[in-house]
C-alpha cells in the first residue's frame, strides 16, 4: 500500500553485483555539511554538459529552478512528513536566485535545506521513540494517510506530531497483523527509527550533493544522473565482477526497497520466489544471521546488504505487492552467484494450440539482447549471441515441422542494440530496422546487416509491460514491416539513449574526481518515423491485463521525454493484416479462461492498492480487508492450478517444495503465451490456402 514517486524510481543494477560494501562513517557533523570547491566546479561541468549534448534543450532559469527545488524536496521527504510550510515557503523564497547560483556554482542553498532535513529528521525520531513507550489503542474509528505526496505541508509542529502518531501507530498495527508480539515490535520499530536517524546522520557532503544534482538533472528527465567520486568507484567495482549476486533490479518506492524485475538465470528468478513489485523488509547474511528490518532504508544502502561474495547466502524477507504491510512476510534463501551468459540464452519449446496436433507452434522465449563481447574482441569465431543462437532454434523448430513461431519477448529489458538489429534481420530481407536521432538531430539508419530471410513462415511477437528498448526496437520494427502480429501489453517505452561522461574530460589537467554523468543523448526512432519513447509498441491484438497503461513504464515518470515523430526511413512493407476477427476470437477466449480471469482478479486487487491513500487504524477492519484480498488472489490462484492438475503450494509454507513452486511459476506464465499461440493458429488457419509452408535459409 506503499504510493510510487516516479522520478524515485531508480533502477540499480548493483544489485546484481559482488563487492565489499564501502565503510561508511557512523555520523557527520552538520559542521561539515557544507559545499566545497570540488563540487563547485562539478556543478559548472554539469551545467556545461547538459546545455551542449543532452537530448532535450536546456535552459536554466526560474521556472527549471522550480523544478529542481520541487524534485530536491521530494527526494529528501517524498512523504511530507518532515518539513514545515512554513520552511518549504523559506525554500521557495529562494528560488528566483538558484539558477543564477548553479550558473556560479554556488550549492549554499541546496545544503541550508538538508541540514534543515536533517534537524527535522532527528526531532521527528525523537518524537516517534517517545510514542513507543505508550499503548495504542486499535479498537477506535480512525484513519491514516500513508500516501502524502500530493498533501499539504504540515502548518505546525503539532500537525507534524499528528501524522507521526498515526504513522507510529499504523507502523505498529502493520507487525501485529504479521502476528509478531508487542514486545518484538517495539524492539523492530525502534531499531527501524534509530536506523532513519543513524543513516541521514551519516550523509557527508558527497551524499548531499549526488542528492542535489540528481534533482537537477532528474528536472531534464528521468534517465539523466550524476555520480559522486565515490559511487562511480563503487559502479567500477561492480562492473568488474561479472554480475555476480543475486540477480535483480532494484527501485526506491518511498520507504520500500521493491524489486523492479529479476534477470533471466540469476538466483532471484531461479528460485521462483522473487517477483517484480516484491518489496523488500528484511535483510539477512548466511542461514542464522540476524535478520535486519531494511523499511526506511536508502536504496544503496539495502543494495549493499544484499550483494556479497560467489557461493554466499543472503536471507530475504519479502512482502508481496498484492498484500500490502499487513502480512506476513515470507523469507527467501539465496545463494548469491555469476549470472552466466548461457543462463540468458533464448531457448525454444513447441505448443499444440488445438491439442489435436494439426497446428504445431514453436516457441522461442528470447530473456535478453545479449552478446559476448569479450569472446567476440580475442578472435573466438563461434562466440554467443542472441541471434546466432535463435538462428540454431529456428532451424530445430523447422525440422520438427512446425506451422509458425512465436517469439517470447514478455520481460526483456533489452541490451545489445546490434543485436536487436540482427534478429530482426532473421525475418526479413533487407531494409532499415531502426534510427537513431542524437542530440543535434543527426538520424543514422540501423540496417539488417545480413540480407536474406531465415525464416519466411507465420510469425507473432509477444511483449508485455517490462518489454523495453532493445525488444521495442525488434518488435516495432516486426509490426512496422508487418512480418508478424504483435500481441500481449503495451511496452515499457524507453526509447531513449543514455552514454556514461566522465566530468573530469572537460576540466583540462585537473586531478580531482568529479565524478560522472549518465546523460540521454540520443532517442529511438521506428523506421515509420514514431519513436518507441513513452507509447511503447502498442499490440496489434492486445491482453485485458493490460490495465491502466498510464500507471507503468515510461509513461508513470514524472518528467518523461515526450512520444515524437521524424521523417520514415525507406522500405517496403508486406502489408498490415487486418486482425478484427483474431481479436474477437481471442476475446471470446479470454473470457473463459481461468487463467486470465486469474490475473485480471490480481489486477484488480493492485488497481485497489495502487489507488488508495488512506488505511484504517482500527485492528479488526484492518483484519477483514487484508484477509478479503488475500483469499480472492489466493482462491482464483488454486481453481486455476487445479484446472492445470498441479496441486497449489501452501502460501503459508517458508520451504515450499521448489519443483512444486516451479509447476505453479511455469503454469502462470503459460497462460499468455498459450493465448499467443492459438491466436498466431487462427491466423494460419484463416490464411493456409494462401501461404505456403515455413521456409529457411540455410
Amino acid at each position: 500500500m506503499t504510493p510510487r514517486f516516479p522520478f524515485l524510481v531508480v533502477a540499480i543494477l548493483a544489485a546484481l553485483f559482488s563487492a565489499c560494501a564501502a565503510s561508511r562513517p557512523t555520523q557527520v557533523s552538520a559542521s561539515d555539511l557544507y559545499p566545497d570547491p570540488r563540487q563547485a566546479k562539478a556543478t559548472m561541468v554539469i551545467n556545461k554538459v547538459l546545455e551542449r549534448y543532452h537530448y532535450r534543450r536546456m535552459t536554466l532559469d526560474d521556472k527549471f529552478a522550480e523544478q529542481i527545488l520541487k524534485n530536491y524536496l521530494t527526494s529528501l521527504d517524498p512523504n511530507r512528513s518532515f518539513f514545515l510550510k512554513s520552511e518549504v515557503a523559506g525554500f521557495e523564497a529562494k528560488v528566483r536566485r538558484l539558477d543564477d547560483n548553479l550558473k556560479e556554482g554556488r550549492l549554499d542553498i541546496a545544503f541550508d535545506i538538508f541540514r534543515v532535513y536533517r534537524k527535522q529528521v532527528n526531532e521527528r525520531v525523537a518524537y516517534a521513540l517517545e510514542l513507543l513507550d505508550k499503548g495504542f489503542d486499535f479498537s477506535s474509528r480512525e484513519d491514516y494517510e500513508f500516501d502524502r505526496s500530493k498533501a499539504a505541508w504540515a502548518a505546525s509542529e503539532a500537525d507534524l506530531d499528528e501524522i507521526w502518531r498515526k504513522r507510529v501507530k499504523n507502523d505498529f498495527l502493520s507487525l501485529r497483523l504479521a502476528d509478531k508480539d508487542d514486545a518484538k515490535i517495539r524492539e523492530q520499530l525502534r531499531k527501524r527509527y534509530e536506523g532513519l536517524r543513524l543513516r541521514v546522520d551519516q550523509f557527508d557532503s558527497d551524499d548531499v550533493f549526488q542528492t542535489f544534482a540528481n534533482a537537477y538533472t532528474e528536472a531534464l528527465e528521468p534517465h539523466t544522473s550524476y555520480m559522486s567520486p565515490s559511487s562511480s568507484e563503487n559502479f567500477d567495482i561492480s562492473m568488474r565482477l561479472s554480475l555476480e549476486g543475486i540477480g535483480a533490479v532494484l527501485r526506491a518506492d518511498n520507504e520500500y526497497t521493491t524489486v523492479q524485475r529479476t534477470i533471466p538465470g540469476g538466483p532471484a528468478r531461479d528460485s521462483g520466489m522473487v517477483h517484480a513489485d516484491d518489496r523488500i523488509v528484511g535483510v539477512a547474511q548466511g542461514l542464522d544471521g540476524p535478520m535486519e528490518d531494511v523499511v526506511g532504508w536508502r536504496l544503496q544502502d539495502v543494495v549493499d546488504k544484499i550483494r556479497g561474495p560467489k557461493g554466499s547466502v543472503v536471507r530475504l524477507q519479502l512482502l508481496k505487492p498484492s498484500t500490502g504491510s499487513d502480512s506476513r512476510p515470507r523469507e527467501v534463501s539465496l545463494v548469491r552467484n555469476e549470472i552466466k551468459l548461457e543462463d540468458q540464452a533464448a531457448k525454444s519449446y513447441l505448443v499444440e494450440p488445438d491439442k489435436t496436433g494439426q497446428t504445431r507452434i514453436g516457441v522461442i522465449e528470447v530473456p535478453a539482447f545479449y552478446r559476448d563481447f569479450r569472446a567476440e574482441s580475442e578472435g573466438d569465431k563461434d562466440f554467443r549471441s542472441t541471434t546466432r543462437d535463435v538462428r540454431v532454434l529456428i532451424a530445430d523448430l523447422n525440422r520438427e515441422g512446425v506451422d509458425g513461431i512465436v517469439v517470447d519477448l514478455r520481460g526483456n529489458g533489452g541490451g545489445s542494440l546490434a543485436e536487436a538489429t540482427s534478429l530482426t534481420g532473421l525475418f526479413i530481407d533487407t531494409g532499415p530496422v531502426v534510427q537513431v536521432k542524437d542530440a543535434f538531430g543527426k538520424v543514422e539508419v540501423e540496417e539488417d546487416p545480413d540480407p536474406g530471410v531465415v525464416y519466411t513462415g507465420p510469425l507473432a511477437v509477444l511483449v508485455d509491460r517490462e518489454s523495453a528498448s532493445a525488444s521495442e526496437i525488434f518488435a516495432g520494427a516486426i509490426q512496422d514491416y508487418g512480418r508478424g502480429i504483435i500481441i500481449g501489453e503495451p511496452t515499457f517505452g524507453k526509447g531513449t539513449v543514455q552514454t556514461l561522461v566522465d566530468l573530469n574530460r572537460y576540466v583540462l589537467g585537473d586531478t580531482e574526481d568529479l565524478g560522472r554523468l549518465r546523460l540521454t543523448m540520443a532517442e529511438f526512432f521506428r523506421i515509420s518515423g514514431g519513436s518507441t519513447q513513452l507509447k511503447g509498441v502498442v499490440p496489434d491484438i492486445q491482453f485485458p491485463t493490460a490495465g491502466d497503461v498510464s500507471k507503468h513504464g515510461e509513461r508513470s515518470l514524472d518528467n518523461a521525454l515526450p512520444w515524437g515523430t521524424i521523417r520514415a526511413a525507406r522500405y517496403t512493407a508486406q502489408g498490415k493484416r487486418d486482425v478484427t476477427a483474431l481479436r474477437r476470437n481471442s476475446d471470446t477466449r479470454i473470457g473463459q479462461d481461468g487463467g486470465f480471469q486469474m490475473l485480471l482478479a490480481r489486477n484488480r486487487v493492485l488497481g485497489e492498492l495502487d489507488g488508495q491513500k488512506t488505511v484504517s487504524l482500527r485492528e479488526e477492519d484492518r483484519r477483514v480487508e487484508t484477509t478479503r484480498r488475500e483469499k480472492v488472489l489466493e482462491d482464483d490462484k488454486n481453481v486455476f492450478l487445479r484446472s492445470q492438475g498441479i496441486t497449489p503450494v501452501d502460501p503459508d509454507d517458508e520451504h515450499p517444495d521448489e519443483d512444486a513452486v516451479e509447476k505453479e511459476r511455469d503454469a502462470i506464465g503459460r497462460i499468455q503465451i498459450d493465448e499467443a499461440a492459438r491466436i498466431l493458429a487462427d491466423s494460419i488457419r484463416l490464411d493456409r490456402p494462401a501461404r505456403p509452408k515455413a521456409a529457411m535459409r540455410d
